[in-house]
């Protein structure tokens, strides 16, 4: 039976990659927000960055809905950063009869600043399409994050 698989955690800490996996193991289609930010916008959206998010991610939950009711899995590599996000998703889902799991990778300080400075380094030599994370800006999205409550996990990954 076709499910979505919601994949939470800090930036950088391994999600995408987590998803490609997931993808390979579950035959899932991968729908990923910073994945068309990126191929329609380049590295600046600029001010409009947040309000454009919000209208893929609006598109990409109806787009999930389609292709689930194909018959196919969706991974959502999405962050789903704070509990309202993953509440509403799971609402979605649930208020349109759709199974759905939250995995949640759970990173260490150690690794996820490691991580960050290997996506920097691969970003600036042209390795890999991705936003550059500076310290302020892990700050920010360190800030902004709210790790799951136990009873909100189906799948827990420790990195």
């Amino acid at each position: 039976m076709a499910k979505v698989f919601l994949i939470c955690g800090k930036i950088c800490s391994g999600k995408s990659t987590y998803a490609g996996r997931l993808r390979e193991k579950q035959g899932a289609i991968l729908l990923s927000v910073d994945e068309i930010m990126l191929a329609v916008f380049g590295l600046y959206a600029g001010d409009r960055h947040d309000e454009y998010a919000e209208r893929i991610q609006k598109y990409l939950f109806e787009k999930s809905v389609e292709i689930i009711r194909t018959g196919h899995s969706v991974n959502l590599d999405w962050g789903f950063w704070t509990g309202k996000n993953r509440s509403d998703a799971k609402a979605y889902y649930k208020s349109r009869d759709i199974a759905c799991e939250l995995h949640y990778l759970d990173v260490g300080d150690k690794v996820w600043k490691a991580q960050i400075a290997q996506r920097n380094q691969s970003v600036l030599a042209g390795k890999a399409k991705a936003y550059l994370i500076d310290e302020n800006l892990a700050a920010k999205f360190e800030a902004l994050f709210e790790a799951p409550q136990a009873d909100e996990i189906d799948v827990y990954v420790r990195c």
